[in-house]
């Protein structure tokens, strides 16, 4: 694994990192927890919220004890399958090494806030017609956004054999 090659993944991650540990850090310093600021009303709000559960709030309820560490086991371990998915990426594999870091930042964002914490910060709450959505962060939004961006690269990938000038 060659040095520049950590580069581009390095760079999404800390970017990634930066932006949601600032983002977060801001609206903790301007916002009460449950506590709604409409920027768009009836769409979307800026409430703080501290989430002990998984991603988009899924399985939160009372922070139990050890609870933090167990979601912090878990996103270590959801994290392995990322560097398996590095080592085969080249070099030159842009979108997906962007996409990795983008999931590497929002995880380590998330795994911050929950050594820091306790739980996860999230606050960007979207609504529409009386459907809420899970109150959420940079982090998560991240996270999704390089599955999604890893999900394509992998769609777009040739099987092996098959070249520019291969097929029917």
């Amino acid at each position: 694994m060659g040095k520049t090659k950590w580069r581009p993944a390095l760079a999404w991650s800390a970017a990634t990192l930066g932006l949601d540990l600032a983002a977060k850090a801001a609206v903790r310093s301007r916002l009460s927890p449950w506590e709604p600021l409409p920027v768009i009303d009836g769409f979307f709000d800026l409430t703080l919220v501290y989430n002990t559960g998984a991603a988009f709030s899924l399985g939160a309820g009372p922070n139990e004890p050890g609870q933090s560490w167990k979601m912090i086991g878990l996103a270590l371990l959801s994290l392995l399958p990322f560097l398996y998915f590095y080592a085969k990426a080249l070099p030159g594999d842009r979108v997906r090494l962007a996409a990795l870091g983008l999931i590497w930042g929002g995880a380590l964002g998330n795994i911050h806030d929950r050594l820091r914490w306790g739980a996860v910060v999230d606050f960007l709450d979207f609504q529409i017609r009386g459907c809420h959505w899970p109150a959420f962060n940079v982090a998560d939004a991240s996270i999704c956004l390089g599955a999604g961006l890893l999900a394509l690269s992998f769609l777009r990938e040739k099987p092996a054999g098959q070249g520019k000038g291969d097929g029917p």
